[in-house]
């Protein structure tokens, strides 16, 4: 079985072996072996680098280290299926409110943008209180709400 030494472990994932010593102190990878006995270097199977690309994909989708941990740990086990899908479940509502939420900042960026005036200090787009004799009027460049 081919094994791939922490350093290059860690160029081919995108990390530091810092970070890998540490999801393995956190249970989020085994224990690696080491070569040549127990004062070697850390090696890790190849399959190391696929286990690690589900674990960045599950943080992206805003799984916690102790929510990932726990589908690793089932996935061993049975019911492993029914676990990641209840998981999963009870993550869309957030990650729906992750999005609306992006969507808006999106939007206020582009807003700002349309704007034009460049000066946050006068700008209608910014102002608590609407457009006023400095700010433009409704429909006219520079005009309009931020969305919620």
């Amino acid at each position: 079985m081919r094994q791939l030494g922490i350093g290059e472990l860690a160029r081919r994932v995108g990390m530091r072996p810092s970070a890998l010593r540490y999801y393995e102190s956190v249970g989020l990878l085994p224990s690696a072996e080491r070569a040549g006995g127990p004062t070697g270097p850390r090696v890790y199977p190849v399959a190391t680098v696929r286990r690690i690309a589900l674990i960045k994909m599950a943080q992206r989708a805003g799984f916690t280290l102790a929510e990932i941990r726990a589908l690793l740990d089932a996935d061993a086990q049975r019911g492993a299926t029914r676990q990641w899908r209840a998981l999963a479940e009870s993550k869309l509502p957030e990650l729906d409110r992750f999005i609306r939420q992006t969507r808006m900042l999106r939007d206020a960026v582009a807003d700002c943008l349309a704007c034009g005036c460049m000066n946050f200090d006068r700008c209608a787009l910014l102002a608590e209180d609407g457009p006023g004799p400095d700010r433009p009027e409704p429909g006219r460049p520079g005009a309009g709400p931020l969305r919620e």
